[in-house]
């Protein structure tokens, strides 16, 4: 096991504190001995409930080293019967991952980089964050018992998540920029008081627990779907997922490949505006904006990996409006009863486009992947609901307006 450059291919020790490789200034990621590890596995493991730390063997983590866990993983897989006629699609499915301890998918990676963190020697963990990561972290560096610190851009900011990460103790602080800026800022903070452990999804420990995703869509279905379909934010989780297919594939467990499919939304959009010009790295964007504040985004740190999961799994890359993520936001919690966060619903706002344009079929099973509970971000859907009816206390009253709403 090691740490290896997606670019240059240099190696390093898988216990060495590095972000980027050294070498070319690269992204990096977790390489295992897969056919060493295929040798070790039995037909028991498959029989444990599912959790992130289920899959301890694809996982850069030893078995002797104490975990820092909430019970991440194990998130529900959905079918959706009434959606599924509404958009005209027979088998589609949402990985709802606002089942996790904080509420996002975040707690997959942030559950194995602090153990990491902590097992290096590390006692202050830092993230740059538009929320999610803030959550996750405050939590989990309280369950380890580690310093935490959070850098927020100015602007609007999901409350709901950011309330998670100073209750739980994180020291926040908000920088009059935009979240690219807060990452650049942070990633200096790590590289000059090594003291400071980055756990943004640059740091390929956080893609190792986020790839576990991928791990119980295949459990939970018993076979791989034709498309996974996810919103790139960070564009971590989509390489993640993309991750660990592969290494299924190579270790025997599946016999197929899913497409990728990852959605941006329109004011926030450099991986889909790369994909659409073919070209393998995105330029970024100034000044991102979309209600979506989990995607809002210009200059993704992941996009190379995710640009290349598109790409290799022969999959696509859209974007939709604001317009489009409130309505399908609201047509899943209407039809389905899942409330999920504005960026979770883009893989649904998407659905539409991607069957006009052929790239999915009727006939396609498709899982959309719902990256953050909906109780995150409510003050977006709330603006466009209708406020309660105010009656008098009888029963008259009462009634008439049941009447009146049910015609």
């Amino acid at each position: 096991m090691l740490l290896k450059c997606i670019n240059c291919s240099y190696t390093y020790d898988i216990d060495k504190i590095i972000y980027l490789c050294e070498k070319c200034n690269d992204l990096l990621e977790v390489v295992y001995d897969l056919d060493k590890i295929g040798n070790k596995l039995d037909s028991t493991w498959k029989n444990i409930p599912l959790s992130v730390w289920k899959y301890q063997p694809l996982l850069p983590i030893d078995t002797n080293i104490d975990r820092v866990t909430l019970s991440e993983g194990g998130t529900r897989l959905h079918r959706l019967n009434k959606f599924s006629s509404f958009i005209n699609i027979k088998n589609l499915y949402v990985k709802n991952e606002g089942d996790n301890p904080t509420g996002s998918f975040k707690d997959r990676g942030m559950s194995i980089t602090v153990t990491k963190a902590k097992s290096l020697g590390a006692s202050i963990i830092a993230c740059a964050s538009t929320g999610n990561t803030s959550a996750s972290l405050a939590a989990y560096g309280a369950r380890g018992g580690m310093k935490r610190i959070v850098l927020i851009p100015t602007g609007k900011v999901a409350y709901g998540k950011l309330s998670q990460a100073m209750v739980c103790g994180a020291k926040v602080i908000q920088i009059e920029s935009n979240f690219d800026k807060c990452l650049e800022v942070i990633m200096e903070l790590s590289a000059n008081f090594p003291d400071i452990y980055l756990v943004n999804s640059i740091n390929p420990f956080r893609i190792e627990g986020q790839k576990t995703l991928a791990f119980e869509i295949i459990d939970q279905l018993g076979h791989v779907p034709d498309c996974i379909i996810v919103p790139i934010g960070n564009a971590g989780n989509i390489s993640a997922i993309w991750k660990g297919m592969r290494e299924f594939l190579e270790l025997g467990l599946i016999d197929k490949l899913p497409r990728m499919i990852g959605v941006q939304a329109e004011g926030s959009s450099p991986v889909v505006s790369a994909f659409k010009a073919k070209k393998m790295e995105a330029t970024k964007i100034l000044k991102p904006d979309t209600i979506a504040t989990a995607i809002r985004i210009g200059a993704p740190a992941s996009s190379k990996k995710a640009l290349r999961a598109i790409y290799d799994s022969k999959g696509y890359a859209e974007r939709v409006s604001d317009k489009e993520i409130l309505e399908g936001q609201m047509n899943l919690a209407k039809l389905e009863g899942i409330f999920v966060e504005p960026a979770s619903a883009s893989p649904i706002a998407a659905l539409k486009k991607l069957i006009r344009k052929g790239i999915i079929s009727s006939d396609d099973e498709v899982v959309c992947i719902a990256t953050g509970n909906g109780l995150k971000d409510p003050d977006v859907v709330t603006n466009f609901l209708k406020k309660p009816l105010e009656v008098k206390a009888d029963l008259t009253s009462i009634k008439n307006v049941i009447d009146d709403e049910m015609e």
